[in-house]
């Protein structure tokens, strides 16, 4: 089916539910940081499935993982273990950090984990009962499904569905509001390291080491939201470990199993106790074909030590952005292959647009807000090919502005 003709996207219209719009690119096949359209046009991938796709496309230990694993088990429902459950639960647990008291629950999403973890901080209620408020923060998000969609601080999101669940407070990202907000009757937190759907948007310095300060007097469960964050991403293999904190409880989902559905819940200390048996569950969660492909992907960013490769490709990328001198950049956010940019005008999405008439697949997380997040196997070749077709592209954007400036 040719990808410009318009048919497949007459279909998608006809046959799927209107959540996402139509897309703008019908995609055939990827390679490493690249993918294909239907028609053979190449498209240097910054986005990696919206920070989900850390291994590339196509990488051969993630393909010999999956092949290997569907020819013996791909499901078995939590009622038996496979190892490769097994095996990842305690790899979690040592890549986080947890000590032998961390606890794994296993999920199929960012929005499942989450979920889970909102039932953990309900089950935080405290000796007498009092712990009732679960604290969030303005512009935060957490996902779609109903628990987490109370989780999100993003009152246009929520508003559809009210009510929703109760007892979630949103605060501002300040000490100050932290301060004032958290007491004995506050059964958790919820934050993300860096806020990722609001833009890449950073917390105040010193901010997570306060949360745990405060929530740790008051008896509060720390929940980060790691979906983003998590597996390497920032250039730690957790956002919370740029911090040096420990928290109660971390959700994981997006780059962990490199683009098969996969989500976690990871406790520390005294908090994996909270969730009993039958308390929450999940017939595919922890399944052997997704933990087999976390485990090579986890396992792979370890070999090839990508979480390093985070940290210096995003430096490099910082600079090569800062460097090209556009007139749009006003300024750079975010931590290793996590990196939000800051327009000077609201035009994300006609940049978004150029790029990809520029062959440079980026998302717009606002109006002028780009998010980029390649898989964290790009080398200095990607980085060139970045930079020249990011450049091309903001070049034409701010031609057009120019242009439609001079017309009016």
């Amino acid at each position: 089916m040719s990808a410009t003709t318009g048919e497949w996207a007459a279909r998608y219209d006809a046959d799927l539910m209107k959540t996402f719009g139509t897309p703008p690119l019908l995609l055939d096949h990827g390679q490493g940081a690249w993918v294909w359209d239907a028609d053979g046009n190449a498209y240097l991938d910054f986005l990696a499935g919206i920070a989900v796709n850390a291994l590339g496309h196509a990488h051969p230990a993630l393909i010999a993982a999956i092949s290997a694993q569907a020819e013996k088990l791909v499901h078995v429902s939590n009622l038996f273990a496979s190892l490769p459950q097994l095996e990842l639960a305690r790899t979690l647990k040592r890549l986080a950090g947890t000590g032998d008291e961390g606890r794994v629950f296993f999920a199929n999403s960012g929005t499942e984990a989450n979920e889970a973890a909102f039932k953990l901080a309900r089950l935080n209620r405290g000796d007498d009962g009092r712990k009732t408020r679960i604290l969030a923060l303005n512009g935060g998000f957490h996902g779609r499904t109903m628990g987490a969609l109370a989780l999100t601080g993003k009152a246009y999101l929520r508003a559809p569905f009210e009510p929703m669940p109760g007892g979630v407070e949103y605060l501002d990202a300040t000490i100050d509001a932290l301060e004032s907000a958290v007491d004995d009757t506050v059964a958790a937190l919820f934050v993300e390291p860096l806020q990722g759907e609001a833009g890449v948007v950073e917390l105040p310095e010193g901010f997570l080491a306060e949360a745990r300060r405060i929530t740790a007097r008051h008896g509060a469960l720390l929940i980060v939201d790691e979906v983003q964050t998590g597996v390497g991403r920032t250039g730690e293999w957790f956002g919370f470990q740029h911090s040096g904190i420990t928290p109660d409880a971390i959700t994981l989902a997006k780059g962990l199993a490199g683009g098969v559905p996969i989500g976690a819940l990871v406790t520390f200390g005294a908090a994996g106790e909270l969730l009993g048996r039958g308390q929450h569950g999940s017939t595919f969660g922890g399944n052997p074909l997704a933990t087999a492909a976390a485990l090579a992907v986890v396992g792979e960013i370890e070999a090839s030590d990508l979480v390093a490769n985070a940290r210096a490709r995003g430096a490099e990328l910082r600079r090569v952005v800062t460097g090209l001198g556009s007139p749009l950049i006003a300024g750079l956010s975010g931590a290793g292959l996590l990196i939000g940019v800051k327009l000077t005008a609201p035009v994300a999405e006609a940049v978004v647009a150029s790029a990809r008439e520029h062959g440079l697949i980026i998302n717009a997380t606002g109006p002028d807000r780009l998010r980029l997040a390649p898989p964290l196997i790009i080398g200095e070749a990607e980085v060139r090919e970045f930079r020249d077709r990011f450049a091309a592209s903001l070049a034409a954007v701010s031609s057009d502005a120019d242009r439609a400036e001079v017309t009016a």
